[in-house]
């Protein structure tokens, strides 16, 4: 109770620049080493030949899959405490916790069997040619045998992080990130592993990862606490976690199609056309990561606030929040925008047509960069208070009810400009959209 009473007084009294502030660096840190260690893994992949390259692509599908579930149910019992924690209800906090890290381990055991007995239909399915097929089974098979694992780090990360506990959250998400980099070229060129190689420097660091969250909660380091005698048997506290969660799901749902469906407009162009929007791709990536890095900062100060009606708090978080994501979206855009041509040629020297089409898609991505903040804000504020089918709604525009079919459309009258404009104007008018629904939601903190 000590340890509750505690970090609830820091998450309720603190000063809500310098608590968002020191709850955003952490998440940033996160976001910024998974992005690096994801080009990294595909980096080395690489190296093996373009059949193995291919397989990462591939098995990306199920992980994406893996992903989009271990989101849900981890920022679906993240919410739920946060709000819990506000209300001081320390043993129901702990009871949704204990059960969303059952949950999540039991959904991971069921794409187990699932997938593992049937990975090259799987396989085919998410596209592997019969050149590829080998790899991204030997690839896919240790991806999928670490899913249980993989779900209970995604909900024993958000557990952490929705407490106020950032720093420790951080510690376990990028220990078993710098390992699976350190231990990828061991495993691939070392020990002549290959593909496999990888995949099991994946799922090693996973397992890492793991231990390592899990022993903060054994260790007394987390106020919420886990026990197998908590774990739930209603099912109305799985629906909650997961309706919680519903935005998460088709935020990741809907980036999975938009890729596949903008590489698929792209290639109408060429090869030229796919690549240049491939690294643009990964060079927003980056800005993304620190703009969702702060949201995941402002989270645990909105949840625990608004369970403890300090709605004045609320308030200042969320205008806090939301200016320092358009003052670093300004900061990184602006140089991004003057020297999009240098930066697209950091990436392909050879193919100017690659730079010309990339220069164009940046310059139109950092325009519309200055009206993410606003969607960001709204969507994380309505998830994180339980408002989950407004939040879904606004999660489903961007990618889904916009982007979709502006791809599709488009390209058909603008041509390769289409495909180039379609993101930016999707975050345009999702953005617009998003503003009534954060002005009613500021007008009821009564």
């Amino acid at each position: 109770m000590d340890q509750q009473e505690k970090q609830y007084k820091k998450m309720t009294e603190t000063p809500i620049p310098k608590l968002v502030s020191a709850l955003a660096v952490p998440t940033v840190i996160s976001m910024l080493v998974s992005a690096i260690y994801n080009s990294a893994d595909a980096y080395f992949v690489s190296r093996i030949g373009t059949s193995a390259s291919g397989a990462v692509g591939v098995v990306f599908s199920l992980m994406a899959i893996i992903q989009a579930i271990g989101f849900t149910i981890g920022m679906g019992t993240g919410s739920i405490i946060s709000r819990l924690f506000g209300e001081k209800k320390g043993d129901e906090a702990s009871e949704v916790a204990s059960s969303g890290l059952f949950f999540g381990i039991a959904f991971g055991i069921l794409i187990v069997l699932t997938v593992s007995f049937q990975m090259p239909f799987f396989m085919k399915s998410f596209g592997a040619t019969e050149t590829i097929l080998p790899y991204a089974v030997s690839y896919g098979r240790y991806i999928v045998f670490g899913a249980p694992v993989m779900m209970g780090v995604y909900v024993l990360n958000n557990v952490l992080r929705y407490q106020g506990k950032a720093n420790y959250a951080m510690l376990g998400i990028t220990s078993g990130a710098i390992l699976n980099i350190g231990l990828d070229p061991l495993f691939i060129f070392n020990f002549n592993l290959g593909t496999a190689g990888a995949a099991l420097a994946t799922l090693l660091s996973q397992i890492i990862s793991f231990l390592i969250l899990l022993s903060l909660f054994l260790t007394g380091k987390s106020a919420v606490k886990l026990s197998v005698f908590k774990i739930s048997h209603s099912f109305m506290t799985y629906y909650e976690i997961f309706k919680t969660g519903l935005p998460s799901f088709a935020r990741q749902g809907f980036a999975s199609i938009a890729v596949m469906l903008l590489n698929r407009s792209a290639a109408m162009y060429g090869d030229a056309a796919v690549a240049a929007m491939s690294i643009v791709g990964k060079v927003f990536m980056m800005i993304f990561a620190v703009i969702l890095g702060i949201g995941q900062g402002y989270q645990p100060v909105l949840g625990i606030n608004y369970g403890a009606k300090n709605y004045d708090r609320v308030k200042k978080a969320f205008f806090f929040t939301y200016f320092l994501s358009l003052f670093v979206v300004i900061i990184l855009g602006l140089p991004v925008f003057a020297f999009a041509r240098p930066i697209m040629s950091m990436f392909t020297k050879d193919d100017m047509m690659v730079v010309e089409y990339g220069v164009t898609a940046i310059k139109a991505q950092c325009l519309a960069l200055i009206l993410i903040p606003i969607n960001n804000i709204c969507s994380t504020t309505l998830q994180v208070t339980g408002k989950s089918w407004t939040a879904t709604l606004l999660s489903c525009m961007r990618q889904g009810i916009f982007f979709i079919p502006l791809i599709l459309i488009l390209p058909k009258y603008l041509g390769i400009n289409g495909v180039q404009y379609s993101q930016p104007i999707a975050d345009a008018i999702t953005s617009i959209c998003a503003i009534p629904f954060g002005i009613r939601f500021l007008k009821e903190l009564k």
